[in-house]
C-alpha cells in the first residue's frame, strides 16, 4: 500500500490549507483503513495531529489543532482530507499520512508505531 500526501505550501498565519491523502495502486479504496495525520517539525518528535477510523465512527484530534482542523473522507476520490484553518506558525511541519487495515470501526490509535503504511509527507510552512 502506497500513500501520497499532497496540498502543502507556504501560507500566512490565519490562512487555510487542505491536505489530501490518497492511496496509489490497483485497488485504491481506503474505506477499510484507519487513517491518521502526523506532523514532524525540525528537531521535534513526530506528533499525532488527527485521525479517522474505518467507516468514520471515530475522529480524534490533538489538543493543539482541535477546533481548527477537520478530517473527512472523500469516498468518490478515495482520499482522506485534512482541512486546516486558522493556521499558526507553530503548525509549520512536514505533514504525513499513515494508514492501517482495521477490522474494527472503533480502532483508531494515536501512536505512530501502530500504523503500517506511510506516505512521503508534504511541507506546510506558516509565516507570521
Amino acid at each position: 500500500v502506497q500513500l501520497q500526501a499532497s496540498g502543502g505550501g507556504l501560507v500566512q498565519a490565519g490562512d487555510s490549507l487542505r491536505l489530501s491523502c490518497a492511496r496509489s495502486g490497483r485497488t485504491q479504496t481506503m474505506s477499510n483503513y484507519a487513517v491518521a495525520w502526523f506532523r514532524q517539525a525540525p528537531g521535534k518528535e513526530r506528533e499525532f495531529v488527527g485521525g479517522i477510523s474505518r467507516s468514520n465512527v471515530l475522529i480524534y484530534y490533538s489538543d493543539s489543532v482541535k477546533g481548527r482542523f477537520g478530517i473527512s473522507r472523500d469516498n468518490a476520490k478515495n482520499t482522506v482530507i485534512l482541512q486546516m484553518n486558522s493556521l499558526k506558525p507553530e503548525d509549520t511541519a512536514v505533514y504525513i499520512c499513515a494508514a492501517l487495515p482495521a477490522a474494527s470501526t472503533r480502532y483508531l490509535p494515536r501512536t505512530a508505531e501502530e500504523y503500517y503504511y506511510w506516505g512521503q509527507g508534504t511541507q506546510v510552512t506558516v509565516s507570521s
